[in-house]
C-alpha cells in the first residue's frame, strides 16, 4: 500500500504540478510549484522506504525468500532509480555549492528526462504487481484487466507533459 501511494499518487502529482491543466496547484507560482514538487518527491521516498520496510519485515516473518519475482527485482531497480533521481534533483537546485559546470537548463533537461524514465519504471513495476500470485487470487476477470490498464493513463499524461515541456519544437515554415 505504501509503495502504491508513493508512486501512483505522490510521484504522479509531484510531476503534474508543473502542468497547467493537470494539477489543482496550477495557480501557484513557479517557486511554490518547485517546493511542492520537493515535498511530493520527499513523500515518495518516505512512503517507499516505509513500504520497503514492511515488505522486508513481512518476508522475514513469513520466512519467504527476498527478490524471488520479477516484481521484486523491478521494485529494487525502481527504488534505486528513485534515489538517484532525488540526487539529480538536488543537483538541479544546488549546482553552485556542488560545483557543477553544466548549465542549469541542461541539468533541468537531464532531471526531467531521468524523471520520466523513473516514472515509466515505476509504472512497469506497478503493472508487474498484477502478475503476482496474491493479486491474481484477489482480482479476477474484468477487474484484473482494469487494474492492469489503469496505470497507463497517468503514464501517458506524464510522458506528454515532459516531452511537450522539454523537447525542442521545430517551427513550421510554409
Amino acid at each position: 500500500m505504501c509503495m502504491s501511494v508513493a508512486y501512483c499518487l505522490c510521484m504522479t502529482e509531484g510531476i503534474l504540478l508543473f502542468s497547467a491543466e493537470g494539477s489543482p496547484f496550477c495557480f501557484k507560482s513557479w517557486r511554490s510549484k518547485v517546493r511542492l514538487h520537493w515535498i511530493c518527491q520527499a513523500l515518495v521516498l518516505i512512503a517507499a522506504a516505509t513500504g520497503l520496510w514492511f515488505i522486508v519485515a513481512s518476508r522475514n516473518v513469513s520466512e519467504l525468500p527476498h527478490l524471488a519475482s520479477w516484481h521484486s527485482l523491478l521494485g529494487v531497480c525502481t527504488l534505486t532509480a528513485t534515489v538517484l533521481q532525488a540526487a539529480c534533483g538536488i543537483a538541479v537546485i544546488f549546482p553552485k555549492p556542488l560545483r557543477l559546470s553544466c548549465p542549469s537548463s541542461r541539468l533541468k533537461l537531464y532531471h526531467a528526462t531521468c524523471g520520466l524514465v523513473v516514472y515509466l519504471f515505476s509504472t512497469v513495476t506497478v503493472m508487474s504487481a498484477m502478475f503476482t500470485d496474491w493479486f491474481q487470487a484477489t482480482a479476477k476477470g474484468v477487474a484484473w484487466w482494469a487494474f492492469l490498464i489503469l496505470p497507463l493513463f497517468p503514464a501517458l499524461v506524464v510522458m506528454r507533459q515532459i516531452t511537450n515541456a522539454y523537447l525542442p519544437r521545430k517551427k513550421l515554415t510554409s
